[in-house]
């Protein structure tokens, strides 16, 4: 009589491939999070440097400094505004503004809690990230 199945070693081997797989797919999941994670900063910090080129418009002059307290209130934002999943108000600050009215636009994460690896990227006056 023949018996139907896989042996212990075919499944052993299975196994072992599998776990080779996951363990390198993992850190590039990893990659792929932050990476969207940063996607967040990317986007507000767009908001900011948009709000910045309209108040510069207006003024003549541009805020820099921390985007918190007054000028959080002169581009027109609160903090529930800025506050998002990944990042809040005290992570975005106005680097620079050219004569044209382009800022420059830092992002800090601290790598605490929910926010991606520690770390500092800057939405250049020319909108790329450095």
């Amino acid at each position: 009589m023949k018996v139907k199945g896989f042996t212990l070693i075919e499944l052993m081997v299975v196994i072992l491939i599998v776990g080779i797989l996951a363990a390198a797919s993992v850190p590039m999941m990893r990659g792929r999070i932050d990476s969207a994670k940063w996607s967040e900063a990317n986007a507000t910090a767009g908001t900011i440097k948009s709000a910045v080129r309209v108040y510069f418009a207006e003024h003549g002059e541009s805020p820099t400094g921390a985007v918190t307290g007054t000028n959080m209130s002169l581009l027109g934002f609160t903090t529930a505004d800025l506050t998002g999943t990944y990042f809040l108000p005290a992570d975005y600050s106005i680097s620079s503004v050219d004569s044209n009215g382009n800022a420059a636009i830092t992002v800090t994460s601290d790598g605490s809690g929910n926010k991606p690896a520690a770390g500092t990227k800057t939405l250049s006056t020319t909108g790329t990230w450095n």
